[in-house]
């Protein structure tokens, strides 16, 4: 048996393992388990059951993807540079995943579509995260827009081809550079307060 103390996060990162090892369709929790040198019994004492435990998983993945993002939109500068860093982040953070370790890429996609809660909370924070700097735009007189969070959805949808996984496909597309930038461009006039 196992002689260090058991945690959360050990237990993430053998189902981590497990995954990467096995793939999503045959990494089980007595894989963790014995990852850990422990019954699974134990794992089930963190985790009520094997999709609470991939939920945690993902939710562990897209928080890595969104706490970087959460400095640039608390960050200084103006708000027009926050929303080019915070969307400049955003993307190359997915490509860099999707392009480094396409396996395990294609595994987080798997169970993200398994985890639309998870999913769905982590799109919500991303997109508070672009109101606060499109609230932060409308008060410098920077941005004319009426409702930050309807801004930032639109901001987030609009831009959706350079980062949501459903387009990884495209993301090695050598021309794919330049049509982010013309559309991180017209988002970024789209929000600006006429001169």
């Amino acid at each position: 048996m196992a002689t260090e103390t058991l945690t959360r996060e050990r237990i993430l990162e053998a189902a981590e393992e497990a995954l990467r090892r096995y793939g999503p369709a045959k990494a089980n929790v007595v894989d963790v388990a014995r990852a850990l040198g422990v019954s699974h019994g134990s794992v089930y004492r963190h985790f009520s059951s094997k999709a609470a435990l991939r939920d945690a998983v993902t939710e562990r993945w897209l928080a890595e993807l969104s706490e970087p993002l959460e400095a640039i939109a608390a960050g200084k500068g103006t708000a027009s540079a926050r929303l080019e860093r915070w969307l400049d982040g955003l993307v190359q953070a997915k490509r860099r995943k999707a392009l480094e370790d396409p396996e395990l890429f294609a595994t987080y996609i798997e169970l993200a579509a398994d985890a639309r809660d998870v999913v769905s909370a982590h799109v919500d924070t991303l997109v508070d995260q672009l109101a606060e700097i499109v609230a932060d735009g409308i008060a410098a007189d920077e941005f004319a827009v009426e409702d930050p969070r309807a801004a930032a959805r639109a901001a987030f949808d609009a831009t959706s081809r350079f980062h949501n996984p459903a387009h990884a496909a495209e993301w090695s597309d050598p021309q794919i550079d330049a049509a982010y930038k013309g559309v991180r461009a017209l988002v970024v006039r789209g929000l600006a307060r006429p001169a």
